[in-house]
């Protein structure tokens, strides 16, 4: 009988020492940072587009009777204003010509006095396109270059709007080159001389 209580008694024993000398498992160790971590994503830009983009208007000059300039521009919206771009051929070399939007989209009378006069629709003075007073269709003048072609590109007067229904709508609206420079004084068109082509401005689509 003592020998099976011994016999019991080691077997206790040698389990608690087993247990005893057992090492605490280990924690799990943290993955290793990537070497190369992929970059956070790139903030929408949600800024307006201030640079022309797609041409929301354009309108093709022909010539009026007795004359052959003609070309086509286009119209982009621009930083809240409306910008024209395109070439006009068939000028005088290096001339300079007064260039307008006129109150009405028709070119069909031989001389383009169709078109009416300078869309003016706040029955102001004529002026510059960027003095502080003048007609919604003022614009700069063009210059022909040595071959009588003038690039054009430049800004509507402030106010002007493109296809809204507003008051200052130029969609429709003639458009007039004219045989001489706008001196942006005399009134009511800045003695610009007579109408060498006439186009109208229609939606670009």
């Amino acid at each position: 009988m003592r020998s099976v209580v011994s016999a019991a008694v080691l077997s206790v024993l040698l389990v608690g020492c087993n247990q005893a000398g057992q090492s605490p498992a280990a924690p799990a160790e943290p993955a290793p940072a990537a070497d190369n971590p992929a970059p956070a994503a790139a903030p929408v830009n949600t800024a307006p587009n201030d640079g022309p983009g797609q041409a929301v208007a354009a309108a093709e000059l022909l010539p009026t009777a007795g004359n052959q300039v003609s070309g086509r521009l286009q119209f982009y919206r621009e930083g809240g204003q409306l910008r024209v771009r395109g070439t006009i051929s068939g000028l005088k070399p290096n001339s300079e010509h007064g260039f307008h939007v006129h109150e009405t989209g028709d070119c069909a009378a031989p001389d383009g006095s169709s078109a009416g006069g300078h869309f003016n629709p706040d029955a102001v003075a004529h002026g510059a396109h960027d003095a502080p007073v003048h007609h919604t269709g003022d614009m700069p003048n063009m210059r022909a270059d040595a071959q009588g072609v003038a690039t054009v590109d430049g800004l509507l007067a402030r106010e002007a709007t493109l296809g809204d229904g507003s008051s200052h709508d130029i969609l429709g609206r003639g458009l007039i080159i004219h045989a001489d420079p706008d001196d942006y004084v005399s009134q009511p068109t800045g003695n610009a001389g007579a109408r060498l082509a006439c186009g109208v401005i229609g939606s670009a689509q």
